[in-house]
């Protein structure tokens, strides 16, 4: 399949060449970006260095290809979508602009409507542990957001089992530098965020529609920046019916994720890396997921971690791709990660 990458000068788009570089039903044929049109793909992305010889053009000379993965900011994909579909190949949308069914989420999160409201039916929501059925055919893919994906992954199976209580969930999520992307501002400055503990969200972060469009929950959002470069850490905190078992839980995790090739229970007695630790999936496409219970306050306490930029943004994009045609749902994304790193 001959691939293009929008937007392949941020680290999301680096992310997706370098596995679309090795993977071998897919050859990128062109990456565009505005910013560095005319200059090595590799000055953009040092690792990728005698692995292409491709150069950024504009995003006006976009061509035709078997599949376009959009990895611009939020709110530019909104318009390049009809286009790309009315070329007739697959597309990959790594932005927010069709994760949500509700055309009024969009006001409400991103400040502005919607323009092609019509198009959002005929989206599907990129978690193959969710809808993998449903992207087999899917017209459009909206990779979810990586602080969605690890709350989502993690919370999901509690409701699944009826396990959760009427009160609203509560979620903290932690996250890296590069969830942010490369051009975050002054605040994005090493001396502005090296050893950071930072709650730049406390409340009404625009993750907080999708948990609630997958899960069916109500959910009470807090984002916090740490110093990592990579990686999410969500931490879900669960009011339960009543009192429950661990056993309860193992049933509930094994049930939704027994057969999953991307998400791996972790919940150990002993060692260091008895619950999830984004530093260990730091390249690999896993979701470690895990829980504890609490039954002082009948609450379950999930805990989901990810590489933000692989199974938070390009390996679920090239994960998806390979549900959508048909190749094995591992290929390119079998690297088991370093330890230690």
């Amino acid at each position: 399949m001959k691939a293009a990458v929008v937007g392949g000068s941020g680290y999301v788009g680096g992310e997706l060449l370098r596995l679309l570089l090795r993977h071998p039903e897919v050859e990128v044929t062109q990456v565009t970006s505005d910013s560095m049109a005319g200059k090595a793909v590799s000055r953009a992305h040092p690792n990728l260095r005698k692995a292409t010889s491709l150069l950024f053009s504009p995003h006006t000379s976009l061509g035709r290809a078997d599949v376009t993965f959009l990895a611009t900011p939020h709110g530019e994909s909104m318009e390049r979508v009809p286009e790309v579909l009315a070329s007739g190949g697959l597309l990959f949308d790594l932005t927010a602009d069709y994760r949500l069914k509700d055309p009024a989420s969009y006001p409400l999160y991103y400040g502005r409507a919607h323009p092609h409201p019509e198009l959002l039916a005929r989206s599907v929501y990129g978690l193959p542990e969710l809808h993998r059925e449903e992207l087999r055919t899917a017209p459009i893919v909206a990779v979810p957001g990586c602080i969605a994906t690890a709350s989502i992954l993690a919370l999901r199976p509690l409701v699944t089992a009826g396990l959760v209580g009427p009160s609203p969930v509560v979620i903290d999520a932690k996250s890296g530098s590069s969830a942010s992307g490369r051009d975050t501002g002054p605040a994005g400055l090493h001396a502005e965020r090296s050893g950071v503990m930072r709650a730049y969200a406390p409340t009404g972060h625009r993750h907080t529609a999708e948990i609630e469009q997958e899960t069916g929950r109500s959910v009470a959002l807090s984002c916090h920046a740490v110093e990592a470069v990579r990686g999410v850490l969500a931490t879900v905190h669960v009011l339960t019916q009543g009192p429950v078992e661990e056993k309860e839980l193992w049933r509930a995790y094994r049930a939704a994720y027994g057969n999953e090739p991307f998400v791996r229970v972790v919940h150990e007695s002993e060692g260091w890396f008895r619950e999830p630790e984004p530093k260990i999936l730091q390249g690999t496409n896993y979701c470690d997921v895990g829980f504890a219970v609490d039954p002082h306050a009948h609450r379950v306490v999930a805990l989901a971690a990810l590489d933000n930029l692989m199974k938070g943004a390009a390996g679920a994009a090239v994960q998806c791709l390979n549900v959508r045609a048909g190749f094995p749902e591992t290929t390119a994304l079998d690297f088991l990660g370093l330890h230690p790193v």
